[in-house]
């Protein structure tokens, strides 16, 4: 039989994704790659009663066909959750999708043709970079750090730009109020789409809570959502990812050109997740479940930066986060391939996410992202250890 010729995107691809959602499986291999949250905080026996309620009480809602856009009951109780003073929203500024992931292919697919610019925080989400690569587009660099980064030439010419302003993925690095007003200036001034991925918004462990560059764009004119800035947000980091719910909130034409993606995709997102989603927000549940996880994910955070403290100060450098799931850590040795580290820690008993994986060009080799809300304080510690070995390892083999 002739091999089966795949399309060219294909080749393009990493398979870091695959690695760490694949490591779960083996119960020695402490996994450090993921964005995983700790089973623990998911509230179960309250979610099961939710799930029976729905079927027994909404069994048109729950088990068939839902509008493609979204149950209009969760439309409305996203568009009065993010509404705020200055941001109107109504259910036709939302749409509901079978989780982020499936937001970020729906805006490839409804605004990108090959060789389109995207504006992207740089270091990038891979899971973006994954949902974009076989529309082909080409990247330009958002160093949001940089003293002198103008936001204007950089958004020019874009399609859309792309930020993680809440605790980036991967560098856990919080994007400042002056930068997120520039931000937003830019995208009126150059008509440019500002896509604001926003999982990890609610998991601040100190400081004050910044406003959205949603909310900021709102405050720019009175009236319903028109503006330029493209929102997802998800219950994955708030609820329980194997929900598979997030949300659009975008200008009415953005939500209908992305319903019309999603028509030719999923159809729509499951009515039962989007029933269950729905009363666990309007009863409080994912309210009251968030000190819990806050309290948790704070402490293992400590726990994994005193263990890189211990074991990785001589090997990397890096920034504590004020909240999200990750550390980003830059090896102090220049020559140190992370791409070949992530093998030799998978030999060690440790799983990472080398930095190539969050690069469109795949040219950053130098740093690692570590994710501290899955494993105990202990396993951390363990894990820390075992890839100060590898590491070693590496370096001691290197030429």
């Amino acid at each position: 039989m002739t091999a089966p010729i795949f399309a060219n995107w294909l080749s393009q691809t990493n398979d870091v994704t695959q690695i760490f959602l694949g490591a779960s499986e083996d119960p020695n291999l402490i996994n450090l790659a993921g964005g995983l949250p700790d089973p623990s905080v998911w509230p179960v026996a309250e979610l099961a009663s939710l799930a029976t309620t729905a079927m027994m009480d909404h069994p048109d809602k729950s088990l068939s066909y839902s509008p493609i856009p979204g149950l209009s009951d969760l439309r409305d109780t996203v568009a009065r959750r993010f509404s705020k003073d200055g941001l109107t929203l109504t259910r036709d500024n939302v749409m509901i999708v079978s989780g982020g992931m499936q937001a970020l292919d729906l805006i490839g697919k409804v605004l990108l043709d090959q060789d389109d610019i995207i504006a992207a925080q740089s270091p990038a989400y891979l899971g973006a970079i994954d949902a974009w690569r076989p529309r082909g587009p080409k990247y330009r660099a958002l160093d949001l750090e940089a003293q002198d980064f103008d936001p204007a030439p950089a958004l020019g010419g874009a399609k859309f730009a792309y930020t993680v302003p809440n605790f980036s993925n991967p560098t856990g690095r919080l994007v400042l109020l002056a930068q997120r007003h520039a931000l937003v200036q830019a995208a009126y001034e150059t008509g440019t789409y500002l896509v604001e991925d926003d999982p990890y918004g609610t998991l601040y462990y100190e400081g004050d809570v910044l406003p959205s560059m949603l909310e900021i764009s709102a405050s720019m004119y009175k009236g319903p959502y028109t503006g330029p800035v493209i929102y997802l947000g998800t219950l994955s980091k708030q609820l329980a990812p194997g929900l598979r719910i997030g949300w659009v909130i975008a200008a009415p034409e953005v939500i209908s050109a992305l319903v019309t993606g999603k028509q030719g995709g999923d159809m729509c997102t499951a009515g039962l997740t989007q029933v269950i989603a729905n009363t666990a927000i309007t009863s409080g549940l994912v309210e009251r479940i968030l000190p819990k996880i806050l309290e948790l994910n704070k402490t293992r955070r400590d726990a994994l930066c005193a263990a890189m403290d211990a074991y990785l100060s001589d090997l990397f450098q890096w920034r504590v986060p004020q909240g999200g799931m990750f550390v980003w850590a830059t090896a102090r040795n220049p020559q140190l391939n992370t791409d070949r580290l992530l093998r030799v820690a998978i030999e060690h008993g440790v799983c990472i996410s080398p930095s190539s994986a969050f690069d469109p060009l795949g040219l950053n080799h130098s740093a690692i992202r570590i994710n501290f809300t899955l494993n105990t304080a202990q396993d951390l510690a363990e894990g820390i250890q075992r890839l100060a070995a590898a590491t070693r390892a590496v370096l001691d083999t290197q030429p």
